[in-house]
């Protein structure tokens, strides 16, 4: 009886865990450190359009770093208009960057009282 029992606990776990393999909620396609495909086409955006967007919207801007403005706050400019950056140093991941490099900057809206910034979490240099 003892076996039988552990059997088909067994059973059950395999059959759990075989059902749930090929689940992956988009969370966890989102956060897998291995990396691979996401999604579809990147919604690229403009300053102008940042300017008008409200807080915390994640956001991709394609342009030039044109200046460094402080600790860790940059300059930065589409064909549209210029909007200040803020780019932690890991988040360069390794690259070094020119004026002349065209960039595409991953991040959040920062919108306050009196100015709009981009929080960025990574920048990725455009070939």
């Amino acid at each position: 009886m003892k076996k039988i029992s552990i059997f088909a606990m067994t059973l059950v776990a395999v059959a759990t865990n075989a059902a749930m393999a090929g689940f992956q909620s988009d969370t966890m396609q989102k956060t897998n450190p291995m990396g691979g495909f996401v999604g579809g086409t990147e919604n690229i955006v403009t300053v102008n359009q940042v300017k008008e967007m409200r807080d915390d919207v994640p956001v991709i801007v394609k342009g030039h770093i044109i200046q460094r403005m402080g600790d860790e706050k940059y300059l930065f400019e589409d064909s549209t208009g210029s909007v200040t950056v803020e780019i932690d140093d890991k988040d360069w991941r390794g690259q070094t960057i020119t004026p002349s490099d065209t960039v595409k900057l991953f991040g959040e809206v920062d919108s306050g009282w009196f100015n709009t910034e981009i929080d960025v979490d990574y920048v990725e240099k455009c070939n």
